[in-house]
């Protein structure tokens, strides 16, 4: 199986203070050819616009990732968190029995951008946890969030692993789906994965049994990207 999510075949959103392309269907967005991959539920790209946001909104049994690219997000929880994340700095939100939440931006002056990432969780009604951090890029591949918070990563609960993906200009790097499927999202650059090529925006979802081997190369300049390996739904 091969899924690929062409960029601009994704749902958009414009609220003024929010604009937003889902790769999956999220709110009014939907599609029932597009529901995720496995336990990959959302991804959003979301711009939010300078002192606008999220105004205090709960979750449950959900695993939510974000990803800064730009700008800063304020974050405040019912579970008393209260903080900043910066631009390459990852959070991950256990929503578990129930959680309340907001997010703004805290700049007067420009836009703050980053991933909103849903991951459906191992276990339900787990108690509410919080966790963020800027991990440092090593190599082409970094891991950022796993089940048990390997080389430094957050944790999450799921058989998951979500990793940062930098290559240079003609860099390329092999890449393995440990379990069930990977999926990747492009954020900057263009991508050949094995003979798809992929670019900012566009996804794609292999199963392990039919790529056992994968090469990603960059293609024209640099490449920022996120790897998912993935277990069965």
């Amino acid at each position: 199986m091969k899924y690929i999510r062409r960029s601009q075949d994704r749902g958009t959103v414009n609220l003024g203070w929010l604009s937003s392309k889902h790769s999956f269907s999220f709110g009014h967005y939907y599609d029932s050819n597009h529901m995720g991959v496995e336990v990959l539920r959302v991804i959003n790209d979301d711009y939010v616009e300078a002192g606008q946001g999220f105004e205090p909104h709960g979750h449950r049994d959900m695993e939510i990732v974000s990803y800064v690219l730009e700008g800063g997000l304020a974050h405040k929880d019912s579970q008393g968190n209260k903080q900043v994340i910066r631009a390459g700095e990852v959070q991950r939100m256990s929503a578990g029995t129930g959680i309340t939440h907001s997010e703004y931006n805290v700049s007067d002056a420009g836009p703050t951008r980053f991933l909103q990432i849903w991951i459906r969780p191992k276990e339900n009604g787990v108690v509410p946890s919080y966790q963020q951090k800027a991990i440092k890029q090593s190599g082409a591949l970094t891991l950022l969030v796993s089940p048990l918070g390997e080389e430094n990563s957050l944790t999450i609960n799921q058989d998951a692993d979500i990793y940062r993906l930098m290559l240079d200009k003609n860099q390329s790097t092999p890449l393995a789906i440990k379990r069930h499927s990977g999926y990747i999202h492009i954020i900057s650059g263009t991508l050949a994965l094995d003979d798809t090529v992929l670019s900012a925006g566009d996804g794609m979802a292999l199963l392990a049994e039919a790529f056992p081997h994968l090469e990603a190369k960059s293609m024209h300049g640099s490449v920022e990207a996120l790897w998912f390996d993935l277990p069965k739904l």
